[in-house]
């Protein structure tokens, strides 16, 4: 039995099926989680030694790779002077004016310790500010774990939200309306539905919890005109996207304005952290300026606030990782399509940015109904082969690739053959 396999028999015994996170169970492609013990650069190794390109990076935020020294340095410099105070510090101030000197459209910050909290509060912020109640999200599209987003679609475009969790109370859901991603009339027929009660739509610019999902052309605009039409507030989520689509994140890739702008972990370089944000006007409606409560003791953490500074110096000084994170993604997306051709299995592979996605499936991959029709089993075996090769992927089908400036052309030419190889064993 191999330490993993022991770690996780241990595991099961006391936490919620081994782990902390769902998707870290390994349910959904076979097999036991590997249990990591160390990260450099692109690479991560497990409790018995063995070496894998990694392409999950904590699940967004290693974009710089792991363990970059600049960002260790930080955290060790500050973390000997304390870990946290439950009192402002000059880390949280620094922070906040990075974020507003990088991201079009925020002029405020509030600091928060996860991506989950950081949607909650923007979302009881534009309820607040509107005073209306109701909230638009896209099916497929993930939020963070609260009840309000822990919502499923109904028997139709127009009703109601149900919940998608044990636990969650229609009373919580019932406020949250489900349109499709990429379907702007289905947008403006819930707005038509409910006038003057919508608050706000939120999206994922890119959808990636439904794997890949560019926007189309003209949505995420559509979608600022029929919020301004409607005088609801539209919400970016970017805790996938902020500062990896580019050093001003979703807003300014698409050079759309949004609203209110969350974010998540990667503000903290791979430390927990969130943070909302937007106009001073919204955003001073935050308690203790405004009525809108929310209050955190771990918000603004010195540490988290360090090691995110640090990436964030970096990426505003280095703009031009953007560009190679690109070119690294587009390259295995098309190497990927070659060998999908050339053996004849059927699949499709979306790439924006530094993220992509391969999908099992014959059909274009443009919302989530598409994106289910993917032949979940064949990715389970996909995944596999490539682990087996010492490629670590998602262990789900609807997650990204996340491609970092620290994977090297070696680190390309190994990706792209093991998974020819993989792709070639699944036909």
């Amino acid at each position: 039995m191999t330490k993993s396999e022991q770690l996780f028999a241990r595991a099961v015994k006391v936490l919620p099926g081994g782990v902390n996170s769902p998707v870290r169970a390994f349910r959904a492609v076979g097999g036991n989680p590997r249990f990591v013990v160390k990260g450099k650069g692109s690479h991560i190794w497990d409790e018995d030694g063995a070496e894998y390109i990694d392409y999950v990076g904590s699940w967004g935020p290693m974009v710089l790779g792991h363990s970059h020294p600049d960002i260790l340095r930080a955290v060790q410099e500050r973390m000997v002077n304390g870990l946290s105070f439950g009192a402002p510090t000059a880390l949280e101030v620094e922070m906040a004016e990075k974020m507003v000197e990088m991201v079009p459209n925020i002029e405020m910050v509030r600091m928060v310790n996860s991506g989950t909290e950081a949607v909650m509060s923007a979302v009881r912020l534009a309820r607040g500010a509107t005073g209306r109640d109701k909230l638009i999200k896209f099916e497929g599209c993930y939020h963070g774990h609260s009840d309000a987003m822990l919502v499923g679609a109904g028997s139709g475009a127009l009703t109601q939200g149900e919940p998608d969790s044990k636990g969650v109370t229609r009373g919580a859901a019932q406020d949250t309306l489900m349109a499709q991603y990429n379907d702007l009339g289905s947008v403006e027929r819930l707005l038509e539905a409910n006038p003057d009660q919508v608050a706000a739509v939120i999206v994922e610019p890119v959808a990636a919890n439904m794997g890949v999902v560019p926007p189309q052309e003209g949505f995420l605009q559509g979608l600022r005109g029929l919020c301004d039409k409607h005088g609801a507030l539209l919400i970016f989520d970017e805790v996938i996207t902020g500062f990896r689509l580019a050093p001003g994140g979703a807003q300014e890739y698409f050079g759309v304005r949004a609203d209110l702008v969350t974010f998540g972990k990667i503000i903290g370089g791979g430390m927990p952290v969130g943070a909302y944000a937007g106009t001073r006007a919204l955003m001073e409606q935050v308690a203790p300026c405004g009525p809108v409560y929310q209050a955190g003791t771990l918000s603004g953490n010195p540490v988290a606030m360090a090691a995110g500074l640090a990436q964030l110096e970096i990426l505003s000084a280095h703009p031009e990782v953007y560009g190679k994170m690109q070119a690294s993604a587009a390259f295995i997306a098309d190497h990927l399509r070659e060998s999908a051709a050339k053996h004849g299995a059927a699949m499709q592979v979306n790439q924006i940015g530094s993220l992509l996605c391969p999908y099992f499936t014959e059909a274009p991959v443009d919302c989530f109904a598409a994106a289910k029709k993917s032949d979940t089993k064949k990715y389970a075996k996909y995944f596999n082969e490539m682990l087996s090769r010492g490629v670590y992927l998602a262990p789900s089908q609807f997650e990204a690739m996340f491609v970092s400036s620290a994977h090297t052309q070696d680190d390309l030419d190994r990706t792209v053959q093991a998974a020819g190889e993989s792709i070639a064993a699944l036909v």
